[in-house]
């Protein structure tokens, strides 16, 4: 590989929300980015804005827009115009901000858990009702939609359907027809679609992502698809990201929604962004591979010599979800990893229904580091064992 994904570079002595939440003797695996270095072109492209020296109000880069057109067509056949992209300073931004634009206080929003935690909160934020399924867990760790329940929860109130694809945390990257059977529920009961696909770009082998909106020109009419550089190109700390609208009059309803409250992008965000999407493929090509690599350690690991714990088989992101609840551990999985292991990770109960008893591991870091924390794992489990 021409990048060295296996660098341990040190991060405790940053910023690093990741590597500053526990003490210091705590390994964290827990919050969405990765511990790699960014994409050179992206780290010299900000170099040189700074360069520059003048940090006033700015404007997207010209090529942007254009370079996005083509990298939907080019990746997923999807034809979107240009003026069908608007651009916001995050993913959860966006979706509060398509909330508030097709649903008025009271109305009910259709989630599946486990989910995202931010998922769950915006229909306290924006006085909605859940309406909540669980995903379908097979006896193989794998999720899937009982299309028959996801009916059952729309009600009469509801207004809208909050997709997660690729999902966080269970991994799974819905195919064509699964994608096609939610739209058709959606497009039946007049339903908009807000679909989260930052996870979008990092897929592994056999598991291609297709935008839900890219499926029909009725659908994408419904739909406000939200995508962004932030987890692809590890840049999750600088805050570009996009919405694509292909109708004119939902794309005016989500501009007024966010028109004097949500900031625009700022100009080292976009400088990193077209840095990432026009330079940063072969640096994403070799980070897949890596991670893929690193995905496959993992379930190997936890069904060697983790007892009692399995993996969800992981299509896509870098966050593996393993199931706790036959190991025998007291109390919640991710206390008993904190206190006994040392290794942060986020508590299976804050994605809602179904995450009980389950933690989320990120896997996206070197090697190294990642043997470590599993280490670590083991010989708490072992020593629970042995008491």
């Amino acid at each position: 590989m021409t990048h060295n994904f296996d660098q341990v570079i040190d991060r405790r002595h940053s910023d690093s929300i990741k590597w500053h939440y526990y003490d210091e003797d705590v390994l964290p695996l827990w919050v969405a980015d990765m511990d790699f270095n960014s994409p050179e072109p992206v780290v010299r492209a900000l170099r040189e804005r700074i360069e520059h020296g003048v940090f006033g109000y700015g404007t997207e880069p010209k090529e942007l827009r254009d370079l996005l057109v083509a990298r939907l067509r080019d990746r997923y056949g999807w034809t979107v115009a240009p003026e069908a992209i608007v651009f916001v300073p995050g993913v959860v931004a966006g979706f509060n901000i398509a909330g508030r634009a097709v649903m008025a206080p009271g109305d009910g929003v259709l989630v599946q858990t486990p989910v995202y935690g931010p998922f769950l909160s915006l229909p306290q934020t924006a006085n909605l009702a859940l309406n909540a399924m669980e995903l379908t867990r097979q006896a193989d760790g794998r999720y899937i939609i009982d299309m028959d329940r996801m009916a059952e929860t729309v009600t009469g109130n509801t207004r809208a359907f909050l997709l997660c694809n690729p999902h966080n945390p269970v991994g799974r990257v819905f195919d064509r027809a699964e994608l096609t059977g939610m739209a058709d529920l959606c497009l039946k009961h007049g339903l908009a679609i807000i679909s989260d696909e930052i996870h979008g770009d990092l897929v592994f082998s056999g598991h291609p992502h297709v935008p839900i909106a890219s499926l029909a020109p009725e659908i994408a009419a419904r739909s406000i698809t939200l995508m962004a550089p932030s987890k692809t190109f590890n840049i999750a700390g600088l805050g570009c990201s996009f919405a694509v609208i292909p109708d004119p009059g939902l794309r005016q309803q989500f501009r007024a929604a966010a028109a004097g409250i949500v900031p625009h992008v700022d100009v080292l965000s976009f400088a990193a962004a077209l840095a990432a999407y026009r330079d940063g493929d072969a640096w994403l090509s070799e980070c897949l591979r890596y991670l893929e690599a690193n995905r496959d350690f993992t379930a190997g690991f936890v069904a060697e010599r983790l007892p009692g714990i399995t993996m969800s088989p992981m299509e896509g992101t870098y966050l593996a979800w393993l199931d706790c609840r036959e190991a025998g551990i007291p109390g919640k999985p991710a206390d008993f990893f904190l206190k006994d292991a040392r290794v942060g990770m986020n508590d299976g109960a804050w994605f809602g229904a179904g995450g009980e008893g389950f933690v989320r591991l990120n896997f996206g870091c070197p090697r190294a580091t990642l043997e470590e924390g599993l280490a670590r794992m083991e010989r708490a489990l072992l020593e629970l064992r042995a008491a």
